[in-house]
């Protein structure tokens, strides 16, 4: 191996996305090229089966199998740990044995190609033993197989089924040098690997560092006490914007945290505040629903009048969190002109007519009209005849996922679908976009999440839905935080584009540097995007 030319590689492979795993997976293949040790002499390489023999898996019957400790160890590949397997069953009758100083290989299923050092067990149908013959270290042995096993796991080769035999695992060749040799290579091994556990512990301290930075930075936005101070220290969030990122999630955290601080009342912490309250602006809708309640017919007077009778008997529980004095509490129930359950039942569908919005056509705050199930004009009339959903209602799911919510488009014809219900606000009173980041925030979803029901998949009733507590600032504050969170997120989704290409570009950089380093030709579309980077920069 060209020293030179590993450091020179060295910054584009580990800075990469999962590039420490990358380096692990190059120590691993130049060790099994004898390239990892300056002086390896050049030896030809042995199928598997000329150095080592195979011990396949059998499963006793499971009636023989207990927790209890009563027989001898036995080992699927559910056991498999980091580097030794897990004891968690025993077996009276076992009927394949491995033994200590055997490489275990998952032949079967979605691990197959994992690597265990064996302890002395039986072994089941979906594990091999691999009993290295005399001359050849076991842990030698262990690392020399771990490239066949990387590729064999990311799909490059093996079965597509998932499935390894004999034939397969004797067609791997290996260098066989002396045993010295092989102790060397496996203590340059250990040396390297015990450095990359270094150099990811340093990347976790690092991320850790830059996840503080983020929450300080959006701390002084939302301390700044006058409009002149807020708009300096955005203008400081924006220069060092590209600092506190290392991936795009990290900018959906970033994005929970200002909704968090956004419906705490935190990012309008200046001098000029609105004289009214939100206490005062629910008796707005209280009284404005009872005027809708008068001035409405048949269905929708209906409707109004459920509203109002729900409302009397409804009991909000206040949660602990702080708010402005100004602002107030509130059921969802109470912010709303009508909150709506879906009529729950699947809807005939038709190859061309309105969209029919599932649960699935629900997320991250939009609603994606791409690939939606169509019902006919006759289906629509009867599954929307409760309240015929229009422009600036939102969508809100209460299973399968749960919490998902986006406001229909304007210009759009659209119908409920099952597990949904429709939110309609007094638009003039209180502002969907503040609603939906509402419903957004990590705050609200854990709200959500302690109210939901259901021991496997989590969900929540229609009344569940109906008692969930939102946030109440004047309408005017509303529309405010609305304008500075737009804002942040566009500076958000800015940076996440170019952190994406950055990524794609490191990632490609990173298999171009593994290519000149082993001769492992990179794939069309990684040349592709290596020369789309080149003309970037």
């Amino acid at each position: 191996m060209d020293a030179q030319q590993f450091l020179a590689e060295f910054g584009h492979i580990a800075n990469a996305p999962g590039g420490v795993g990358r380096l692990r997976e190059l120590i691993f293949s130049l060790a099994s090229d004898g390239t990892l040790l300056a002086d390896c002499k050049p030896l030809e390489a042995m199928h598997l089966d000329k150095i080592a023999d195979f011990v396949m898996g059998q499963a006793p019957p499971g009636s023989d199998c207990n927790t209890s400790g009563n027989g001898t160890i036995f080992v699927k590949t559910g056991e498999f740990g980091e580097l030794y397997p897990v004891v968690r069953e025993w077996t009276t009758k076992p009927l394949k044995f491995a033994k200590k100083g055997d490489v275990l290989i998952c032949v079967v299923g979605a691990t197959v190609g994992k690597l265990n050092l064996a302890i002395d067990c039986a072994i089941g149908r979906s594990v091999a033993a691999i009993r290295p013959r005399d001359g050849l270290s076991t842990k030698y042995l262990y690392f020399m197989l771990m490239p066949f096993t990387l590729r064999l796991r990311g799909g490059s080769r093996g079965s597509a089924q998932g499935v390894i035999g004999k034939a397969e695992l004797s067609a791997v060749k290996l260098r066989i040098p002396s045993e010295e040799e092989q102790s060397r290579i496996v203590a340059k091994v250990n040396e390297l690997m015990a450095l990359c556990d270094k150099l990811e512990t340093q990347q976790q301290a690092r991320r850790k560092l830059q996840n503080n930075l983020r929450q300080s930075t959006l701390q002084a936005v939302a301390s700044a006490t006058s409009p002149h101070e807020l708009q300096t220290t955005w203008t400081r969030l924006g220069d060092n914007f590209g600092q506190l990122f290392h991936a795009p999630e990290d900018v959906v955290a970033f994005k929970g945290l200002i909704l968090d601080l956004a419906v705490s009342g935190e990012l309008l912490n200046i001098e000029h505040r609105h004289a009214s309250a939100g206490s005062a602006l629910l008796d707005l809708i209280a009284a404005k629903r009872v005027a809708w309640s008068k001035e409405s017919v048949e269905q929708e007077q209906k409707e109004a009048l459920s509203m109002l009778k729900k409302l009397r008997t409804q009991q909000v529980a206040i949660p602990e969190a702080t708010l402005p004095e100004h602002w107030a509490w509130a059921s969802l129930l109470q912010v709303s002109q009508a909150v709506v359950d879906c009529h729950n039942k699947t809807a005939p569908y038709v190859s061309e007519g309105i969209h029919l919005i599932r649960t699935t056509d629900i997320r991250n705050g939009r609603m994606d009209l791409t690939s939606t199930r169509k019902i006919s004009e006759e289906t629509y009339a009867y599954w929307a005849r409760r309240m015929p959903p229009k422009s600036g209602d939102i969508f809100f799911t209460r299973e399968a996922p749960m919490g998902e919510a986006a406001i229909v488009p304007v210009g759009e014809k659209v119908c409920l679908g099952q597990r949904s219900m429709l939110i309609r606000l007094f638009p003039e009173l209180f502002s969907n976009r503040f609603l939906l980041y509402v419903i957004q925030s990590p705050s609200f979803q854990a709200r959500m999440i302690e109210a939901a029901i259901g021991m496997t998949v989590k969900h929540l009733r229609v009344g569940g839905v109906e008692d969930l507590v939102v946030p109440v600032p004047p309408k005017a504050e509303q529309d405010r935080i609305v304008v500075i969170v737009d804002e942040l997120f566009r500076m958000c989704d800015h940076y996440a584009d170019q952190l994406s290409r950055r990524q794609r570009i490191a990632t490609n950089l990173a298999a171009s540097a593994v290519a000149s380093l082993t001769g492992i030709a990179i794939e069309q579309e990684e040349i592709t995007h290596l020369q789309e980077a080149e003309a970037i920069t």
